[in-house]
């Protein structure tokens, strides 16, 4: 049966492979991931020359979100074991663009397709000590390779579900690998009752070193000087990540129900100019764009309107409560973030599968809201000075008291003399 399902899984990882070459002339991401994939693979013979003598890690990441899951943790790694040579690793071409010149890491590249042959030629030529996948990666034929091979396999910030592949009729090719890992951290304790009910004991709940790196933003931000000059000393909402339907319910919060010495700043997931251009229509009050805010500075504008992606992070400092998007959509965005810098938070109704947001739900310092009239209720309750110290005083406690999973992780490669 093992060897019927892992047939079936290679061949639709071949079927995967073929279509990506298939559709690399036609489609950017696809012809991105052919490419790149090739230069990994040409730069691989350099970063194995540049590591003899060394000790390899191997930390491997699906996206850009996984990659801020994996960052606490090969920065340690970086400044602990200064000799040692990382080798970052993504599967998207998302992830790997925005992070490709990431300092910490000797090489940044793609994972090769998942293929027996690949998998072999890539860890013969990496030679890793130490391999780190991070939340949900479970590329079956490399870590297979990596066990045969005896190369000790951690996964960091684990979460499991009982819609994985793990915990279905077919799952037992699946359920194999969980024993190869040397040890595996997982968030939450409901993910290690699933492991229990599998059998599986090499776990240690560890907590979500996204906590770890969204501290250190907060701790590390630097100012904004546009963004500073903009909140000017006035309260500010901040609206991070917001996608269409999040801009549809918060236009009467922001022309009709915003204090009149309240600010906001805006800035969507996507900043295509078709976008940009109507969250400006449903706007009455005066607003600006963050590039021409930086030229002329923002005036008499209510509303800072970002239109380049990579510095949310950091506009959350000048804010007093935050509202995230996505959660009219396929699920909200990171409330980490703002959490972090101690801001209440006001999201959509798709929130069940993160699980910091039923938690901070819970201890009142996010509010999940249906419609317009419920979001400017939600805004409206957190304007008394009690209730607002109070839902600020359960997001920096939350933060605070989550802290520590990187931490474990290194004690454990320490102990275990992995590196």
């Amino acid at each position: 049966m093992d060897n019927l399902q892992h047939k079936v899984y290679n061949l639709g990882i071949r079927l995967l492979d073929i279509g990506l070459g298939i559709a690399a002339p036609f489609h950017a991401k696809a012809r991105e991931s052919v490419r790149g994939r090739r230069a990994t693979d040409r730069a691989l013979a350099g970063f194995a020359a540049r590591a003899t003598g060394k000790k390899v890690v191997w930390v491997h990441c699906a996206s850009l979100g996984e990659f801020e899951q994996g960052r606490p943790v090969i920065e340690q790694i970086a400044a602990r074991y200064p000799d040692a040579a990382i080798l970052l690793t993504f599967f998207s071409p998302s992830g790997y663009q925005m992070r490709k010149n990431f300092q910490a890491a000797s090489l940044v590249g793609y994972m090769p397709v998942d293929t027996p042959a690949r998998a072999r030629r890539f860890i013969e030529a990496v030679a890793p000590d130490l391999a780190i996948f991070v939340k949900y990666e479970f590329w079956l034929n490399h870590l297979f390779e990596l066990h045969k091979q005896r190369i000790p396999i951690l996964l960091a910030s684990a979460v499991f579900h009982r819609k994985q592949s793990f915990f279905g009729v077919g799952g037992k090719l699946f359920r194999k690998v969980l024993p190869m890992y040397e040890r595996i951290f997982v968030q939450n304790r409901e993910s290690a009752g699933l492991l229990d009910e599998l059998g599986v004991s090499n776990y240690e709940v560890a907590g979500d070193t996204r906590i770890d790196r969204v501290a250190q933003i907060a701790e590390r931000s630097e100012p904004i000087p546009v963004a500073e000059a903009f909140a000017g000393g006035s309260p500010v909402l901040v609206v991070g990540s917001s996608w269409p339907a999040d801009e549809r319910i918060l236009q009467r919060l922001i022309n009709n129900d915003l204090p009149a010495n309240w600010k906001v700043i805006l800035a969507p997931h996507e900043v295509d100019e078709p976008h940009l251009a109507a969250i400006e229509e449903k706007l009455s009050i005066p607003a600006i764009r963050y590039a021409e805010a930086q030229k002329a500075g923002a005036g008499a504008a209510r509303c800072l309107i970002i239109d380049n992606i990579g510095m949310l992070s950091r506009l959350y400092r000048y804010g007093r409560v935050a509202y995230i998007g996505g959660g009219f959509g396929a699920g909200i965005h990171n409330t980490l973030e703002p959490l972090a810098f101690g801001l209440p938070v006001i999201i959509g109704p798709k929130y069940g599968k993160f699980g910091e947001a039923v938690a901070m739900i819970a201890q009142g310092g996010m509010y999940s809201v249906r419609n317009a009239e419920e979001l400017s209720e939600a805004f409206t309750a957190l304007l008394p000075a009690d209730r607002y110290e109070k839902a600020q005083n359960a997001a920096r406690v939350f933060i605070e008291s989550n802290k520590g999973a990187t931490e474990s992780i290194m004690k454990y490669i320490a102990q275990r003399e992995l590196l």
